[in-house]
This record gives C-alpha cells, structure tokens and sequence, in this order.
C-alpha cells in the first residue's frame, strides 16, 4: 500500500498542466502515488499526461471518455487511490517541493481523520495568503465543533478540497466522496458531509499549495448555466444540517450560507448570459422559498443592509408570483 495518493483532476489544462506535473515531481517517493484523472480534455493536455506518466515515479494515467466534471473526476481517482492517505491537487495549481512529505508527517503526529492547511492564492504575480479560519492549530479536534457559530466564518466556509490531507478511513466510510455531476460548489456539501460525520480534525499552518486564480476556462469565470449547480450543492448542505441530531444549531449556518451565495450571484449577475441570469433569479427565488422560514427570517434580520435588501426583494417579487399578485404590489 503506498504511503499517499494525490488525486489530481485535469480538464482542457494544457497551458498549465505543465507546472502542476514539475511540482508533483519535486514531491515524488518510492511510497507515493499520482493520480491523474483527465476528464476528457480536448486540447492536448492527455498527451502531456501519458508522457507524465512514464516519466513521472507513481504516476497512474486514468482517462474519462466523457466529460463529468471535478466532482467525478476526483471520485475517479479516489476509487482508484491505494493509499493510506489520500490529497487533492487540481490540474492548474502547484505544489511546493516536499509540501506532500509534510502532509503525511502533519497527519500521522497529529493522529487525526485529517488534517486542514492554509494554502496561496495565485492571481497573476500576485500572491495572497490564506488561512483556514480556525484559530487552534496543531491540536486534534471534533470537526463538528468547527462548523459555528453561525455569523462567522468558520472552517466548513474554508471549502478547499487540496487544503489538506485525508486518511484512508474516511473513504472507505464514503465521507471523502463527491455528489456526482455537480459542477461547481462540489467542495462545499463535502466539507459538510466532513465536518458533521468524521471523528477527528486538526488545523496546520503548513504553506505548500498553490491556488491559481483568474484562469479563463475556471467555472469561477464563466457565466453559463454550470455556475447554478450551487443552489444543488446548498440544498444538499441544507438537507444534511435539517437532518442532523444537531439541527437547531446547525441549520441557521447552513441557510446563513446559503443566502451569502445567492446574494453574491445577485450582485455579480450581470457576467451570466440573460438566458442563465433569469434562470438564476427564478432557482434563487425558489431556494428561498424551500429554506425554514423562521431561520431565514433570523438571517436577514442579521446580515448587512445591501445583502439583506436584496434577497428580501427577491423573496418578494416570488411571493408574489407565487400568489398571481403584480410584484410592485408585493414590494409595496
């Protein structure tokens, strides 16, 4: 069995799968294994990855004959991962030399389920770090005693799947799975799913990913109908909290959340084609009127004016299609 497998996902990368296969050779062991999913690319990037791997030690080539997205190309690789622990790189990010050798040693002195890192955002030349938002570090924890309190950010809002290192454990429990198909937000039911189920966490300052920021063919910028596989995620969020013994507690998070990604895609909507915004609009008014309304109503009480006024806005205009009345009576 080897030591670690990282599951790296590469979709249509070409310009920048390059780097990521140079990092993964400056943390290549004999007890190490490189899972290379490509998930159907078609702009050459397979063939960087079938020279990858005769020339990369532990590397193993899986190629999807359909595109599915990072969700289920990182399932691929977990499916297919023989180690004992188990990380995620995607394929445009980078890794520091040796930061795959510090995972395992952060992860078997802290003898947790896993383990939670900081990580750089690259955005151009810039260079931006970020922190898990967790204040004690290098100390097992229970991760559902990460999930609150509910009006901060907290470590399930610090969703990065390759911030990390997993033991093999969770995936034999189907905790490190994806939700199949989802083509954005598939971190954040993920991290969730974590959080509220797995034993044992810790958070470790190390510093050795390298997240890539403002690529042109990242979901995060492009404005298609993809980018609504959130409101999916969220209500898998949502489901997961209500049925929780904790729910009382947990589900003001979830539905707080929630309401911080509509109102963020409201006020960026103008990047979605018409077709997609309208779209957006009518699944984000139906989001709101699926949520407990007792937590919802405790959330806009609570949130900044601008993000407030419009979700409240935007729940209103639905009530009022809802009921037939014109909506500048329900605004009224």
């Amino acid at each position: 069995m080897p030591k670690l497998s990282v599951i790296v996902p590469f979709y249509n990368v070409r310009q920048y799968a390059p780097d990521t296969l140079r990092s993964l050779r400056a943390n290549a062991r004999d007890d190490f294994e490189f899972i290379l999913v490509d998930d159907c690319s078609t702009d050459g990037t397979v063939d960087l990855l079938a020279r990858a791997e005769r020339e990369l030690p532990g590397a193993v080539l899986v190629i999807h004959e359909q595109n599915g997205g990072l969700a289920t190309a990182r399932n691929t690789g977990i499916d297919r991962a023989r180690g004992e622990y188990l990380a995620f790189l995607d394929g445009d990010d980078w890794l520091a030399p040796g930061h795959c050798a510090d995972l395992v040693a952060a992860i078997e002195k802290l003898d947790v389920d896993f383990v939670r890192t900081d990580h750089v955002q690259c955005t151009g030349r810039n260079r931006t770090l970020h922190r898990v938002p967790h204040g004690r570090r290098n100390t097992a924890l229970r991760p559902r005693d990460a999930i609150l309190p509910a009006h901060r950010t907290t470590s399930v809002d610090y969703a990065y799947a390759w911030a990390g290192v997993y033991h093999r454990r969770l995936a034999e429990r189907g905790l490190l799975h994806f939700t199949d198909g989802l083509r954005t937000a598939e971190d954040r039911p993920w991290i969730w799913k974590l959080h509220r189920e797995a034993e044992s966490f810790a958070v470790t300052g190390l510093l050795g990913v390298f997240y890539r920021r403002g690529v042109a063919s990242s979901l995060t910028q492009i404005g298609d109908v993809r980018q609504l596989d959130f409101i999916r995620a969220f209500d898998e969020v949502l489901a997961g909290a209500a049925g929780d013994a904790d729910a009382a507690r947990l589900v003001p998070k979830a539905v707080r959340t929630y309401c911080a990604i509509i109102s963020h895609h409201l006020g960026s909507i103008e990047r979605f084609e018409p077709a997609v915004a309208r779209i957006l609009k009518e699944r984000s008014a139906a989001a709101l009127r699926r949520m407990p309304q007792d937590a919802l109503d405790e959330v806009l009480d609570t949130m900044d004016a601008e993000r407030a006024t419009r979700l409240r806005r935007l729940r209103r205009r639905a009530g009022a299609a809802a009921s037939g009345r014109p909506a500048e009576e329900a605004a009224a």
